[in-house]
């Protein structure tokens, strides 16, 4: 009796696999093999750099709060200190887009901590 194989499905994985390396360059896009092992890594790298990116952009928004306290004689750490004890509850994003777009609104804060 004849071995049992599915090719069906053994052909639509490797269609998936090799759709999913389309645009890779040289033979990472067409040959199986070398198609899979890039593939495979490249969805390492993205679900680690999903949570890399959430690391970034809270250090920027740090960076743009400091940038914009500095210009108003105070520090980071003096900043972020003095909203926790004025009760003044905004997280970095927003503080950070106040310090870049509208200065004047995050004026009145920093005025307001210290």
């Amino acid at each position: 009796m004849p071995r049992s194989v599915n090719s069906v499905a053994k052909r639509a994985r490797r269609k998936k696999v090799l759709k999913q390396a389309k645009g890779y360059f040289g033979r990472r896009k067409n040959v199986w093999t070398v198609a899979k092992n890039a593939v495979d890594k490249a969805m390492q790298y993205s679900y680690r750099d999903r949570r890399v990116k959430k690391r970034t952009f809270r250090s920027l928004w740090i960076m743009r709060i400091n940038a914009g306290a500095r210009q108003h004689g105070m520090s980071y750490s003096k900043f972020m200190g003095g909203l926790k004890s004025n009760n003044i509850d905004l997280n970095r994003k927003v503080l950070a887009d106040l310090a870049m777009n509208h200065p004047d609104a995050f004026e009145t804060i920093v005025n307001k901590v210290k």
